[in-house]
C-alpha cells in the first residue's frame, strides 16, 4: 500500500486527487497540506510513502519546501501543477532539487485530471518504488576536471576566452557558482589531478553519449558541473522528458557548468567542448559529417519503446563511431539504451553504467549491467572522472 500526502491550495484539487488515489486498490491517501509550511509539518507528522506537490502555494512555495524537504526528511516526490506546463523553469529546478518526476495539468483546468489519470498513477507507483538520498543546499563544493596539454606548444586558453565563459553563464570572475544541491553523504570528492592529453591525438574525433530518464535531470547536474570547459570532444544527451522541458534543463546545466549546454538543433556540428541535450518530442541521431566530423539529426518518427527521444536510437546511430565512443547509461525506469548499448559494444566503444546505489531508478543501468555490456560501473559522484579517464585513454 503506498500513502501518499496531496499538496495544493486548491481545496477542488485535493478532493479530486484524493477520489482519484483512493479508487485505487494500492494506494491510501495519508492527508493532504494547503500550503508549502504544512506540507512539511505533514510530512514529519504522517510520514507517507509519497508526497504530491503544487508549485505555487501560499505562506511558502513548494519549491522552497522541497528544499527542505529533501534536506530534513526525504521522500519520493511528483510534482503536480498547472504551472510546470508554461514554468518549465520552475519544473526542471524542482527536478535539480531532487524531485523524481512531474505531470502537468492537461491544459491548465482542473476539470481535465482525467486525461492525466493513466499517466499520473503510473508516475506515482514508479517514483514511490524509487531511491532518494537526503541532499542539502549547497555552492557546488567541487571544481571541474581540467586538461592541461602535455605538448607545451599548445597555449593555454586566453583570459578573454574565461571571461566571455563566465559572460555566458551568467556569473562573473571571482563569484561562486549558483547554489544547487548534491548529495551530503556522498558529496562528489575533490578535483583529481589535472587530466593530460597529447595535443596532436585526433580529439575532436571522439564523442561521449549519454542516456538517462527517471532521476536524471539531478544526475545529469552533478555529471556535467564537473565536466571541464576544455574537454576535446562533444558530449550528446537523450533525458526522457517532454517538449517545451529541454531547453530549460539545458539552460540551468549551462548556467552552473564551466562546459557549454544547449538543446540540439538539427544538421548541428558536434564540437568539442560543448553538451548536446535532445530537445523533447524529438528522436536523436548522430550521422557522420564532413571530414572527421559529425552532426545531430532530429526527426519525429515514432516512439521507440514508448520513448520520443529514445536513448536506444542514439546509442544505435553512435555505434558506427565504435572505438570512438564513450557511452553512459544512468538512472532510469526501463531497459532503454540496452539494445543499443550491445551494438556500441560490438562495434568496439567503451561503457560506463551507473551502480545500483546512486541511481534513484535501478532500471535502466540495471539492464545494461545484466547484460554484460559495461565496462565499468560508477557511482553517481564518479562519472565524470571516469568519463575524463575514457576519453584521455582514448587519444592517447
Amino acid at each position: 500500500m503506498i500513502r501518499v500526502l496531496i499538496a495544493d491550495d486548491s481545496a477542488f484539487m485535493r478532493k479530486v486527487l484524493s477520489d482519484l488515489f483512493n479508487r485505487q486498490i494500492d494506494f491510501q491517501v495519508a492527508g493532504t497540506a494547503i500550503n508549502g509550511k504544512d506540507t512539511i509539518d505533514k510530512v514529519k507528522k504522517l510520514k507517507p510513502d509519497l508526497l504530491t506537490l503544487d508549485v505555487t502555494m501560499p505562506v511558502m512555495d513548494g519549491l522552497n519546501a522541497l528544499a527542505i524537504i529533501m534536506e530534513e526528511c526525504p521522500l519520493p516526490v511528483v510534482m503536480v501543477s498547472s504551472t510546470t506546463q508554461s514554468g518549465t523553469d520552475a519544473t526542471v529546478r524542482a527536478l535539480a532539487l531532487g524531485a523524481v518526476d512531474f505531470i502537468s495539468k492537461a491544459g491548465g483546468p482542473i476539470s481535465k485530471i482525467d486525461a492525466i489519470e493513466d499517466e499520473l498513477l503510473m508516475k506515482c507507483r514508479a517514483a514511490a518504488k524509487a531511491r532518494v538520498s537526503k541532499f542539502r543546499l549547497s555552492a557546488l563544493e567541487s571544481r571541474p576536471l581540467t586538461y592541461r596539454p602535455t605538448q607545451p606548444s599548445t597555449p593555454s586558453p586566453p583570459v578573454t576566452k574565461k571571461i566571455e565563459v563566465r559572460r555566458r553563464t551568467g556569473l562573473v570572475l571571482g563569484q561562486k557558482p549558483v547554489i544547487t544541491r548534491i548529495p551530503s553523504k556522498d558529496s562528489p570528492p575533490p578535483a583529481p589531478p589535472p587530466t593530460t592529453f597529447s595535443a596532436n591525438s585526433g580529439a575532436g574525433k571522439k564523442l561521449v553519449v549519454i542516456g538517462t530518464s527517471t532521476g536524471g535531470p539531478q544526475a545529469l547536474q552533478t555529471v556535467i558541473t564537473r565536466l571541464p570547459g576544455n574537454l576535446p570532444c562533444g558530449v550528446v544527451v537523450v533525458q526522457h522528458m517532454p517538449a517545451g522541458f529541454t531547453k530549460s534543463l539545458a539552460e540551468r546545466l549551462n548556467a552552473i557548468s564551466e562546459i557549454a549546454v544547449k538543446e540540439a538543433e538539427n544538421e548541428e556540428i558536434i564540437k568539442p567542448g560543448q553538451v548536446y541535450i535532445a530537445p523533447g518530442n524529438y528522436h536523436l541521431r548522430i550521422a557522420p559529417a564532413l571530414g572527421a566530423g559529425k552532426k545531430i539529426v532530429l526527426s519525429q518518427e515514432p516512439p521507440v519503446g514508448n520513448h520520443r527521444p529514445a536513448v536506444n536510437v542514439m546509442f544505435d546511430s553512435a555505434a558506427q563511431f565504435g572505438a570512438d565512443l564513450v557511452s553512459v547509461i544512468m538512472t532510469g525506469m526501463g531497459s532503454d539504451g540496452c539494445e543499443g548499448m550491445k551494438k556500441i559494444k560490438e562495434q568496439g566503444g567503451y561503457s560506463i553504467a551507473q551502480d545500483e546505489n546512486s541511481c534513484v531508478v535501478y532500471g535502466m543501468p540495471k539492464a545494461v549491467v545484466e547484460a554484460g555490456l559495461a565496462d565499468e560501473v560508477r557511482p553517481l559522484t564518479k562519472i565524470a572522472e571516469a568519463i575524463v579517464e575514457a576519453v584521455r585513454r582514448q587519444i592517447q
